[in-house]
């Protein structure tokens, strides 16, 4: 389970690196370039803390054991 959850967060983490730097052109302009970045950023951010926080739960977990 944790396994899984994990590399679905390390996935979204990558689509946040791609949607952060996607290039503008004919069809996304600056301005839909910018949201895209921070969207990307936004996710890169949230699945971050997230992984961080399953790995402090896991720690602290066996800690306890």
């Amino acid at each position: 389970m944790w396994d899984r959850l994990v590399g679905l967060y390390i996935a979204a983490i990558l689509a946040g690196f791609a949607l952060a730097n996607v290039p503008t052109s004919t069809i996304i302009t600056e301005q839909i370039a910018e949201i895209l970045q921070l969207i990307g950023g936004l996710v890169i951010v949230v699945f971050a803390i997230a992984i961080i926080y399953l790995a402090l739960r896991a720690l602290v977990s066996k800690s306890t054991n």
